[in-house]
């Protein structure tokens, strides 16, 4: 049927004006996004302010900011091992201004520590960039007769009873690399003794209360260099940047064994590609920055400039993977 011409012009402007509209509200997003970021941008922390995950956020939120022309606050979300920080930016709307400094303990361990958490590790996230690392090492008392870790194997499979290992609690990456390491050595039946974070445990492993313990280096370092306990070996492939005379445990004979502490930057998933490209090169050139890599640093903090959104991804599916396996392995859960 032959529309009268009235019909047919007034339907030729009609998608006219909605064609019109159409691309007048998406030149808008697409200029908001050009704008990015138009007002200040939160990374939630999921840890309490002081803390190493703290401290890093913040040493790069304040670059980034400066980079980007907007206030970078820090936002500390405290509360079930970090399940919650890391749930208020999975449910954030995916516009790039709320963020979350993830760690090991978010994306890696919590996933298969808790029986339920209420996100999903990658299909709730995009990454933007890995920050750095935090190296971790094996420490005793001067009283344990073992200055290398074989040594120290030997000891203790020939009585596992008169040695104890501390934690930072239950399911925490120093109770992990404890497990991993009994594994590793051959199914080693070191008790474990778990504190209320690794301040307590130092303080007990200095007074010769456990035998031995896996901290990380900015608390365990300074100890060791006073004599108050002995380091035995590095936990991460390479050597330690703050102790190179020291040899990892990998040298010393637990082949895979792999142990430290890490941060990335994640943004809610289906955040526009354009604004993790913006915050991707923020990132990278922040940590180009000689102050910012130097804050790091003193913090106990390894810099890993240049890890791209895709290779940040590949890695927090790798750490999920291995770190699910050893929580198995360890029978660990927290309802």
């Amino acid at each position: 049927m032959k529309l009268p011409r009235w019909q047919f012009l007034r339907l030729v402007s009609g998608a006219a004006a909605l064609s019109a509209v159409t691309l007048l509200v998406s030149g808008a997003i697409a200029r908001a996004q050009d704008a990015y970021p138009s007002k200040p941008v939160r990374i939630v922390v999921s840890f309490a302010a002081g803390g190493p995950t703290d401290i890093v956020a913040r040493i790069m939120g304040a670059r980034m900011g400066e980079l980007l022309g907007q206030q970078f606050v820090v936002e500390n979300k405290t509360g079930a091992g970090g399940n919650i920080g890391a749930d208020v930016v999975a449910k954030s709307p995916p516009d790039g201004y709320t963020l979350l400094m993830a760690t090991v303990s978010t994306h890696a361990i919590n996933p298969g520590l808790y029986r339920k958490i209420p996100y999903d590790p990658i299909r709730d996230f995009v990454p933007i960039g890995q920050v750095g690392v935090t190296p971790i090492m094996l420490v005793v008392h001067p009283s344990v007769p073992a200055t290398d870790v074989k040594s120290f194997i030997n000891l203790a499979k020939a009585d596992a009873s008169r040695f104890t290992y501390g934690s930072s609690g239950v399911g925490s990456i120093l109770h992990l690399c404890g497990e991993q390491f009994k594994a590793l050595a051959g199914g080693l039946n070191i008790v474990h003794v778990p504190y209320r974070g690794s301040s307590l445990l130092m303080k007990d492993l200095i007074a010769g209360q456990i035998s031995m313990a896996f901290d990380a280096t900015p608390s365990a370092g300074p100890q060791v260099a006073a004599g108050a306990i002995r380091a035995l070996g590095g936990g991460m492939a390479a050597r330690l940047r703050t102790m190179p005379n020291l040899p990892t445990l990998q040298e010393q004979g637990l082949k895979g064994f792999e142990c430290y502490t890490w941060n990335a930057i994640l943004a809610p998933a289906g955040t526009p590609q354009r604004i993790v490209d913006r915050l991707s090169e923020a990132i990278g050139k922040s940590l180009a920055d000689p102050v910012v890599f130097s804050r790091m640093q003193e913090a106990g903090v390894d810099p890993t400039p240049g890890v791209s959104p895709a290779k940040t991804a590949a890695f927090i599916k790798a750490e999920l993977a291995k770190w699910d396996a050893i929580i198995k392995a360890s029978g660990a859960q927290i309802d």
